[in-house]
């Protein structure tokens, strides 16, 4: 079985009527008329090429519910007059500064693709030309700064932009941009190691503390995101905590937003009606703290093939799922929306097995804590044109300071080691670790529960950087106690950090009969004496019988 994970604009059934298509498009950059008298593609090319980089997600879901082209251009305009900075003049400064980002983009960062669809150009069109910039266009020898790790190494072609200050995502800066190809296309770098040349050759690009002989590479914190835990790493040293895992993720997630708007926003109220045929399927959220002020929601959807329609598509079996998500506050205002296909694929021979099978798809959003939403969810199969809408509301958890939390429990299918420098925020990925949940929290006798859950605010110990936790997997059916797993000198601890500590543990199910069950997790912090309790159910259900 084959999957594939494809970001498609696809007929949006859910604004106005059912079947009805979008007939946006977007100008060429800088083009201020339209292009040949083709309507379509001249707003379809505005909202998806010329202001894809600044075009806030409620702002788009507007557009893309406007019924004629008088209200596009008049949205149009109000657009770029919501971020003029001085009104009063003759000309939009901000329009003429944004386009001409566009095309200092496409002169200086294209590579095989317009400049614009690059890293950098993205970069440059969304925040401007950066504060400080060091470039490295053929890489060569390199002196590691004591952040870095010291030591001289040698590197592929690389660049760092700093910006003293970008709204919305903090101060102090730091993006780099590597070119292992040699091929001129620079991708957005997830860490400072990703331009070494020589991570993985042998006794070259040493850093200080390797050179000493007290550490090898594979202590590297972006080689081993577990060495970033471990205190006495000397080549974690002299390192910024703004390297950590999770804080490149932060980053990552604040890079990508458009940048705020300064000036007052046009208020425009949209409504919507959403028409379907049931098509069956199943959510879950979760909630993982990633900072003080946001809190990471997965979203996991799970189908199962046999609700899909297969079309015969050369040599194999194809069926293709649409979802459609939005997120929005109690006052209607559009927080996150996302666009994704699952694709399921199946050879004659493998047919009748993957229809037995399930398709399963996660969208990772960051949402501010201590806050109520709404999640409308639209799941349309292309072939049959069956749909299947849910709205879920979503309670964000406000985690506070110097009170043990935890995050959800997840019931993992399956927990992995994430694959290192990740150039992308993947599906399933926290932190260091791939965690598929099972969406359908159900299980055959004899299966394991993988609980996966983070603890913050949890005490340290001055002496060895070590918590010192006391905890217990109890099991439960109708409120009585089966068994109790106690982990008291901290097996299940995966890893732990100043802000969180990772618990993950396998529970066999032997010798559970059918029925509904509760795991229960309770957590001692013995150097505070604070405790915390989380629960999660779930389901043991009959084997199905096979015929001879």
């Amino acid at each position: 079985m084959r999957y594939s994970r494809l970001v498609v604009l696809f007929v949006f059934w859910s604004l106005g009527c059912v079947g009805s298509a979008f007939l946006f498009g977007f100008a060429a950059a800088g083009s201020s008329g339209k292009d040949g008298g083709d309507q379509v593609n001249y707003y379809k090319k505005w909202v998806e090429e010329d202001v894809l980089y600044i075009i806030s997600e409620d702002e788009k879901a507007t557009f893309k519910a406007l019924r004629n082209d008088e209200e596009r251009e008049n949205f149009i305009e109000q657009f770029w007059l919501r971020r003029d900075p001085d009104q009063r003049l003759g000309n939009n400064e901000f329009r003429e500064e944004h386009y001409r980002r566009i095309a200092y983009a496409n002169q200086y960062f294209s590579s095989g693709v317009d400049g614009w669809r690059t890293d950098r150009g993205r970069i440059y069109i969304m925040y401007g030309p950066p504060d400080q910039k060091e470039t490295h266009p053929t890489g060569g020898m390199y002196y590691r700064s004591r952040s870095e790790g010291g030591g001289m190494t040698s590197t592929v072609p690389w660049e760092r932009w700093w910006y003293r200050n970008i709204e919305g995502v903090g101060n102090d800066i730091e993006i780099e941009f590597v070119d292992p190809t040699n091929s001129g296309e620079y991708r957005m770098a997830m860490d400072p190691g990703e331009k070494d040349a020589l991570t993985h050759v042998e006794g070259l690009g040493l850093t200080t503390a390797e050179e000493l002989g007290l550490a090898d590479k594979r202590d590297r914190p972006y080689l081993s995101p577990y060495a970033w835990n471990d205190p006495t790493n000397p080549n974690r040293a002299n390192m910024w905590q703004k390297d950590s895992p999770f804080a490149r993720m932060e980053q990552y997630f604040n890079l990508q937003r458009p940048p705020q708007i300064k000036y007052e926003d046009l208020k425009v109220a949209v409504s919507t009606r959403i028409s379907y045929n049931p098509l069956p399927y199943g959510v879950r959220t979760d909630y993982v703290r990633l900072s003080s002020d946001k809190v990471l929601v997965p979203i996991t959807v799970d189908i199962g093939n046999g609700e899909l329609e297969f079309k015969k598509e050369l040599d194999v079996n194809r069926a293709t799922l649409n979802v459609y998500g939005m997120v929005t506050t109690l006052t209607g205002r559009i927080e996150w929306e996302f666009e994704e296909e699952i694709a399921a694929e199946f050879s004659d021979e493998n047919f009748e097995q993957g229809k037995d099978q399930r398709s399963q798809f996660q969208k990772i959003i960051s949402l501010p804590p201590g806050q109520r939403y709404k999640l409308d969810l639209v799941l349309k199969d292309v072939n049959s044109e069956k749909m299947g809408t849910r709205t879920i509301p979503l309670v964000v958890p406000k985690y506070e300071e110097g009170v043990i939390q935890s995050s959800s429990i997840i019931l993992a299918r399956s927990v992995k080691k994430a694959p290192d420098n990740l150039d992308r925020l993947e599906q399933y990925v926290l932190g260091d670790l791939k965690v598929v949940p099972m969406v359908r929290t159900e299980y055959l006798p004899g299966q394991n529960l993988i609980p996966y859950m983070q603890i913050y605010n949890v005490a340290i110990d001055p002496t060895d950087l070590k918590p010192v936790l006391e905890v217990r997997y109890t099991l439960k059916r109708d409120g009585k106690v089966l068994s109790q797993v106690e982990d008291l000198s901290g097996t299940t601890i995966q890893l732990y950090s100043g802000e969180r500590v990772v618990l993950l543990a396998q529970i066999p199910l032997e010798d559970y009969v059918p029925g509904k069950y509760t795991l229960e997790i309770s957590v001692l912090d013995v150097i505070a004496n604070r405790s915390h309790t989380a629960s999660t159910d779930f389901t043991v259900i009959e084997p199905e019988e096979t015929t001879p």
